[in-house]
């Protein structure tokens, strides 16, 4: 029986907050959840956690000797698996998958260990295990006590939502009929900073004066990069049929990488998303889709393509367009789970969330279905189609 497959809880740790319901009300104010911090004496733009969510994870990381040792990436999605865990009812021991994935994995403690190593010539006995990719799922499928597979992997920018692809095909198989999926990023460490800066796409104002949002994505009139990285992490099961707590059926999945020109550009319609985006919709009319939630990296190339290939692909009736970058920046692999929990809290309150420095002609009244992209360095693209439960 070909059953669809719904999204059953979600649950995150970001700057917005830990709760679905302080993360709407955020939603719901025109402020930004960006502050700065001071990286090599330079004050820097980054969507850092709150007071309350860190204590969480500085609580978590205290309540187990083995937690000390782990990396905040870790942490991230060890609270927010938890937490999607108890709203979704799922029992412990059962045989549900788990894929948590990480575009930089373990930031802050490869940085440590690297440094240690370049001064003492000599590598810490736990930088091999507690750095390692796979950690992640592993220490969730422990915690959980799950007997289902465990994966974790790093497809860049698009990680969380190639995770939901993993999680999708692998309930399709028949092989398991729930999985929890997501994305954990912690790259709020010098060394990272450091590299975006390099490519000239990081936001570089940092002065508050008439400048009330840094990270201008989806604003395609402005004439800098605006960059800004946050941290956090996203979860959410998915489960076989439509259950009574569906949030959500996942009605179309798409995917597409296209041919590099260069290292980190996709061209300049952004092709691989208008492969993704066709896919995903599949034989439902275009004009059926109410809002997309842009992956919109808050960069002049990168905005301004994924606007060229929603025109080309919605050519008829562009639907309302946001994103969340401009709030919580960019989570890198995280990012796209970050965006879809955003989708699902439009169509849970029918209401849609604006970007405060676009202008829009109109706003949808219903919600019924919501597309969300992610596309990383590689031209790696995916979108994913979401409908109502009604």
């Amino acid at each position: 029986m070909n059953l669809p497959i719904s999204i059953t809880a979600i649950a995150s740790i970001s700057p917005l907050g830990i709760t679905q319901k302080e993360i709407w009300e955020q939603y719901l104010k025109d402020e930004t959840s960006l502050s700065t911090l001071n990286f090599d004496g330079t004050d820097t733009w980054v969507g850092a956690l709150g007071t309350k969510a860190k204590e969480e994870i500085l609580a978590l990381k205290e309540s187990d000797s083995k937690y000390k040792s782990l990396d905040d990436s870790v942490l991230f999605a060890l609270f927010a698996s938890r937490a999607a865990m108890k709203i979704s009812g799922w029992k412990k021991e059962a045989n549900f998958g788990v894929n948590i994935g990480s575009s930089r994995g373990a930031t802050a403690l490869f940085e440590k260990y690297h440094e240690e190593y370049l001064k003492n010539k000599t590598s810490s006995t736990l930088a091999s295990p507690t750095t390692t990719l796979g950690n992640i799922s592993s220490w969730i499928a422990h915690d959980l006590q799950t007997q289902g597979p465990e994966i974790s992997h790093s497809i860049t920018c698009s990680t969380a939502l190639h995770a939901l692809l993993n999680g999708f095909a692998w309930i399709k198989s028949g092989l398991v009929d729930k999985f929890m999926v997501g994305g954990s990023e912690a790259p709020l460490t010098p060394f990272t900073i450091a590299q975006i800066r390099a490519l000239k796409i990081y936001a570089r104002e940092t002065s508050s004066e008439g400048f009330k949002y840094p990270c201008q994505a989806f604003n395609l009139e402005k004439t800098q990069n605006t960059m800004v990285l946050g941290e956090g992490a996203s979860v959410v099961c998915l489960e076989q049929g439509v259950p009574d707590n569906a949030l959500a059926v996942v009605e179309g999945i798409g995917y597409a990488t296209e041919i590099l020109k260069h290292n980190i550009s996709i061209s300049t319609d952004a092709v691989c998303f208008q492969r993704s985006m066709k896919m995903a919709l599949g034989d439902i009319n275009p004009d059926d889709v109410d809002v997309i939630v842009m992956h919109a990296p808050g960069t002049i190339k990168g905005d301004s393509s994924e606007i060229m290939a929603i025109e080309k692909i919605f050519c008829n009736k562009v639907p309302f367009l946001t994103t969340n970058k401009w709030k919580i920046g960019h989570t890198f692999g995280a990012s796209g789970m970050l965006s879809l929990e955003l989708a699902l809290l439009m169509m849970q309150h029918q209401k849609a969330i604006k970007v405060p420095y676009v202008s829009y002609d109109s706003v949808p009244e219903t919600i019924s279905r919501v597309l969300i992209n992610a596309v990383g360095f590689g031209g790696n693209a995916v979108s994913i189609l979401l409908k109502r439960v009604t």
